[in-house]
């Protein structure tokens, strides 16, 4: 099987599962423990924590560790809204966001906030200049993805940051598809939160981190909780922690390297498949889009429908989110970028990695133009 479906998941990289093992039976007691034992566990999760907020310039104490970027948006668009909504309850996203914003924002809508998405330009951007307009004196954060899940388009954070903080409003940033591939910086960017995930960098699954800026009053779902500043419950996973740390480590060290490494990969798909001459219509501006990410529609099939057959030839690839696949729902990003219901069921998704092979682009290509035969 070709997989070029590394947006949804990756496999544990080599350095990372060997210091999960090695962390899961040295370092296995209670990172909550008086003794020794859960002493030594939890001076392996405050050096994890130290390392993760200097790889992003924020400050240790912002950083928690939570069970993936899901669970880090909810977090923080939860505690952040709720803790700071005596100064207003109006939140900005931007439309065609990932599930895991909107629907943890449309929880909110009961609870008396009024929730807005601001439109994005054709090629899924945001641009300053609207996203100004739709800023209220109530508003107190928007939210959204550095790096779109579906098409990758790569929001411009830093001037987005600077536009946020000089009207005082908060800024979450979902980061989950741009962590190790892009250069991040809170403070720089004026980023009040952060979501990031351990299984997109070649890391376990189950893991992720959640800053929040320290100086920031967050408030917790559950009261009387004791893990991570108060902010959710449960065992510390030292294991996985100590192995999304390595995974992070890896991937940061050689970000810029796997950046040209998979830019030339996507080039080379792009050509394959220009030279096979599909009927595909490529969504994003290549320059506007993260290169792990080629998105296209193939007019006149369902995304699902590719997908499934690719898969029977050997594929794997996505109809886009994994996190909005079962609901068979059009999708939404392209939806945002003015597509039809029709064209928005078109969607298909090849995501790359360093691991991705010019052996594998050729015979994906190739797959690709027999099933649309």
């Amino acid at each position: 099987m070709i997989y070029m479906d590394y947006a949804a998941s990756t496999p544990m990289s080599k350095q990372s599962l060997g210091v999960y093992q090695q962390v899961a039976t040295t370092l296995f007691a209670n990172a909550m423990s008086l003794h020794d034992e859960g002493s030594a566990a939890r001076d392996l999760v405050m050096h994890c924590r130290q390392q993760l907020a200097m790889a992003v310039n924020g400050e240790m104490e912002g950083m928690i560790f939570t069970s993936g970027g899901s669970e880090s948006n909810w977090i923080a668009l939860y505690g952040l809204a709720m803790g700071h909504r005596q100064r207003g309850r109006h939140i900005l996203t931007i439309k065609g966001e990932h599930p895991s914003i909107t629907r943890t924002l449309a929880t909110l809508k009961p609870l008396g906030f009024d929730i807005e998405e601001v439109p994005v330009n054709a090629n899924g951007i945001v641009e300053l200049e609207t996203l100004e307009r739709y800023l209220k004196k109530e508003t107190i954060l928007v939210a959204l993805a550095h790096v779109n899940g579906e098409i990758g388009t790569i929001q411009p954070i830093d001037a987005i940051g600077r536009l946020l903080h000089a009207r005082g409003v908060l800024f979450h940033v979902d980061a989950v598809q741009s962590f190790g591939k892009l250069a991040i910086d809170v403070r720089g960017c004026h980023i009040s939160s952060l979501s990031v995930s351990s299984h997109k960098i070649f890391g376990p699954k189950g893991v992720g981190a959640c800053y929040i800026h320290p100086l920031l009053y967050v408030e917790p779902l559950l009261p009387n909780i004791s893990h991570e500043n108060g902010l959710r419950q449960g065992t510390v996973n030292v294991p996985g922690i100590a192995a999304f740390m390595a995974a992070s480590e890896d991937a940061l060290n050689k970000r810029e390297e796997h950046w040209q490494q998979v830019t030339r990969i996507k080039e080379s798909m792009i050509s394959r498949l220009e030279a096979l001459h599909l009927p595909l219509i490529i969504e994003g501006s290549i320059g506007e889009t993260s290169p792990y990410f080629l998105a296209f529609r193939m007019k006149g099939r369902e995304g699902q429908w590719v997908m499934l057959e690719a898969n029977r030839h050997g594929l794997a690839l996505s109809s886009g989110s994994a996190c909005s696949l079962t609901d068979h729902e059009p999708s939404p990003t392209l939806l945002a970028l003015g597509r039809t219901e029709t064209e928005a069921h078109e969607l298909v998704r090849l995501s790359f990695s360093w691991k991705t092979t010019e052996a594998e682009v050729h015979k994906a290509a190739t797959i690709l133009a027999h099933i649309t035969q």
